[in-house]
């Protein structure tokens, strides 16, 4: 496959073992799947990311987990995205959203960042809004605590038993993504 064709899939994520179960890990737990199912090892990258390359489907990838904290995403996955020579439109960013029920996985094309840090950043850092996203549900936080501290809890013991077939929903729209494209991935997980 032409390397032209490939895409850059980013899992957003804090770095470390503390951090591991947190529902702002979704994105690190969906490219950690990927990377099982496709059998690649992630290596640390000179852009200051986790970065793997693979075949989905029979779609070139580039996996990429950003080491550095949630805030500060867009410098490596611009980097790779430079690297790589991959236009912004065939960029996938993985990320929690709290504006979706728990489990809810939902695809869309640009937007805004919804107070997401993560993806203030990346949007800062790519100079455009006009990349895709998958967003994983994690529910709104409960009572008056603040969102900040609930994405940085880790899921509870009820959702961590959902959470192997929401992360298979995700990685299975990701699939259908960049094979067929945006409007037969929403059509097929929507």
């Amino acid at each position: 496959m032409a390397t032209a064709d490939r895409w850059l899939i980013a899992g957003l994520g804090n770095p470390g073992p503390q951090y591991a179960g947190n529902r702002h890990n979704a994105g690190y737990m969906c490219c950690d799947e990927v990377a099982r199912e496709l059998g690649v090892t992630f290596k640390r990258d000179r852009s200051r990311a986790f970065a793997a390359t693979g075949t989905l489907g029979s779609t070139s990838v580039v996996l990429a987990k950003p080491v550095g904290f949630m805030n500060l995403s867009g410098g490596p996955i611009a980097a790779l995205r430079n690297f790589y020579k991959i236009p912004n439109e065939r960029v996938i960013v993985v990320h929690d959203e709290l504006d979706l029920p728990f489990g809810t996985v939902r695809l869309k094309l640009g937007g805004g960042d919804n107070g997401h840090n993560g993806l203030r950043s990346i949007t800062t850092s790519l100079g455009s809004r006009d990349y895709h996203r998958i967003r994983i549900g994690i529910g709104r936080p409960p009572g008056r605590m603040d969102p900040a501290d609930f994405v940085l809890r880790d899921f509870s013991p009820a959702e961590r038993t959902e959470l192997p077939e929401i992360i298979g929903r995700a990685v299975d729209s990701m699939r259908i993504l960049v094979e067929h494209g945006l409007a037969v991935a929403q059509n097929e997980m929507h």
